[in-house]
């Protein structure tokens, strides 16, 4: 990938204020937290509040592991094609995802369906991704809320608007609940091949394909091979049955990380006093050249936005990535090392090959 030779379009730009987003949290954090008081004897959080999902001690050893997650604005993608069979995927993906970084086997989901009219030609396509997400998380759904909001709520279209968005439940021992504590230096980061650009940094993608370069969705990008529309609505991988298998096959996992919402920094969640060292990343897919050509997007940029092509990663004790390898390589997304833990106590993230620098929520070239 080539390097930008001037600023160009960023998150902040395109619309998303990372850092006013950080300021909003930490005032609602301020209360949430507080709600711990009214803890009761059974369902006592054991995951600090920040992690990929929350888990609750419901006795007997069991933890119920619960987190809560929507599609975004790639749905807006969606309004424009007129296409929403994937969507669903893309909801149960980033549910699950998040759910087995603690370590938890998803067993159900609750959707929340948004929507300015009522369309069941959409609401059929909505269910079939719902469906074929959950067929590849092994979960159910047995509940959830649909909501007509034609004053709140607009869309891409005319009447089109809709919002997608889950709650994922999800099992696990108490003393297997994995928040990274286990990470030693000298582990091995597995990275797992992305579908793409998953359901993150779409506000971005958006600006700059749609409203900067003015492509359409029809539009064949020579680089891509196939229409725009598809490959911005190509569903998030679900990785749920990679992580059963390692499991199954007892592969030490010292971390588990959905790449989702701020790239590699999700890394630095790991609650051990290590960093990680990015070396072997393998070319990410075109549609993020695209992307950064297009914008003119500093490349330190992209890598805080996106997943840049690696959408999950496992974190393994070095004896045991063979063994890692062998059980993934039955699976459909490529798996490579892509780097190692390192002791740092400021958990930066480093990729070399760009010789940048990753802390604080911020990539920097050194």
């Amino acid at each position: 990938m080539a390097r930008s030779t001037k600023r160009g379009l960023d998150y902040s730009k395109a619309g998303v204020d990372t850092s006013r987003a950080d300021a909003f949290l930490d005032r609602l954090l301020e209360w949430v937290k507080r709600t711990a008081e009214f803890r009761p004897v059974v369902g006592r959080p054991i995951v600090d509040v920040g992690y990929y999902a929350a888990v609750l001690d419901i006795g007997r050893g069991i933890g119920l592991a619960v987190t809560t997650d929507g599609v975004g604005t790639k749905i807006l993608v969606a309004e424009l094609a007129e296409k929403y069979d994937t969507i669903g995927i893309d909801c149960v993906a980033m549910n699950v995802n998040d759910l087995i970084c603690v370590g938890a086997e998803p067993i159900a989901m609750v959707d929340y369906l948004a929507v300015q009219d009522l369309d069941p030609e959409v609401a059929s396509q909505i269910g079939k991704g719902l469906y074929d997400g959950c067929r590849e998380a092994e979960i159910s759904i047995p509940g959830g809320e649909l909501a007509q909001l034609k004053e709140m709520i607009a869309g891409a279209r005319e009447g089109s608007g809709i919002d997608l968005a889950g709650a994922a439940f999800g099992l696990v021992d108490v003393g297997e609940v994995n928040c990274g504590r286990a990470c030693r230096p000298g582990d091995a980061v597995i990275g797992l091949r992305s579908t793409g650009l998953h359901s993150n940094g779409f506000t971005l993608a958006r600006r700059v394909l749609l409203d900067q370069a003015r492509l359409s969705l029809d539009t064949v990008l020579e680089s891509v091979g196939r229409p725009l529309g598809e490959e911005l609505l190509e569903p998030t991988h679900i990785y749920v049955r990679e992580f059963k298998e390692l499991k199954r096959q007892k592969v030490a996992l010292h971390a588990i990380l959905n790449i989702t919402g701020e790239g590699l920094f999700n890394m630095a969640r790991v609650d051990a006093p290590v960093g990680f060292v990015i070396d072997h990343l393998p070319e990410p897919q075109p549609i993020f050249d695209e992307i950064r050509a297009r914008g003119n997007v500093p490349v330190e940029e992209m890598y805080r936005v996106f997943n840049m092509g690696i959408g999950f990663c496992f974190v393994v004790p070095r004896d045991e990535v063979n063994d890692a390898l062998r059980v993934l390589a039955a699976f459909p997304m490529e798996a490579n090392v892509i780097g190692r833990a390192v002791a740092d106590r400021e958990k930066k993230i480093s990729v070399p090959a760009f010789d940048m620098i990753g802390k604080d929520g911020h990539f920097f070239r050194t």
